[in-house]
């Protein structure tokens, strides 16, 4: 019925589609002492997000399932220096809002994610 060329075609057309539903942006994180994290954050289309950050000694990651409004969104979050804690995004845009992490030890630290943590 169709040749290998609309295969091929409508195969890289799925593909191009889907890919195009990930998105990536920059986060930033800051401790209450002013200790600075930056990374990259990511949108899987159906797998839901993740986030890494380091500040050069410690690196902090962090997961979360798709939901179906993804407004406001819960992840734990671990360092490689022994914190945990658990996050809280809201997302104003789908790449972009603020949050907050508190973190096992009991501090709170400002997560901020899209074109705004690039001005931090």
């Amino acid at each position: 019925m169709f040749g290998f060329n609309a295969k091929l075609a409508i195969v890289g057309l799925g593909c191009l589609v889907i890919s195009a539903c990930d998105t990536a942006y920059p986060v930033t994180v800051i401790g209450e002492d002013g200790m600075t994290f930056r990374g990259a954050a990511s949108n899987t289309f159906l797998h839901g997000g993740s986030f890494q950050a380091t500040n050069g000694k410690a690196t902090c990651t962090g997961t979360y399932d798709k939901f179906a409004d993804i407004s406001t969104v819960s992840f734990p979050v671990v360092c490689n220096n022994g914190l945990r804690g658990i996050g809280t995004a809201f997302f104003q845009s789908e790449t972009a809002g603020p949050g907050f992490v508190t973190m096992s030890d009991g501090s709170k630290w400002q997560f901020i994610f899209g074109r705004g943590a690039l001005a931090i």
